[in-house]
């Protein structure tokens, strides 16, 4: 499969074991920081009732926007993102902001970087 490269200030994020709640509230708390291909009224809805959901946002971490809140979440929240080496690092920074984040594990390719991580309530 040929995966078209991402814009270098670009993060990928793929939430998943989380409730459909949690996941509005991690997006809309993200939404708040950075521009997002989400919009206001995009609500992450369960699909399946026993299949597990991934919801998908991508965001752009060279235009941040000041005064996100954190985000209080009812249990943990698991997040994989994807982006070049800068904006993971930009990303990971404003995360640290928002949530309690305790990596998870990392792959590090030629270009881009993976990161799995744990979001929490501060």
């Amino acid at each position: 499969m040929d995966r078209e490269q991402p814009h270098p200030h670009n993060v990928s994020v793929e939430i998943s074991g989380c409730s459909k709640q949690d996941a509005r509230i991690v997006f809309d708390t993200l939404c708040a920081c950075f521009e997002s291909d989400r919009c206001a009224d995009d609500v992450p809805e369960d699909l399946h009732e026993t299949r597990p959901t991934v919801w998908l946002g991508t965001f752009d971490v060279a235009d941040t926007h000041e005064g996100a809140r954190p985000g209080r979440l009812s249990s943990s929240v698991d997040a994989d993102l994807h982006g070049g080496y800068w904006a993971i690092e930009q990303f990971r920074r404003r995360l640290d902001s928002l949530f309690a984040v305790r990596d998870v594990s990392t792959v590090s390719g030629d270009q881009e970087k993976e990161l799995h991580v744990r979001l929490e309530s501060r």
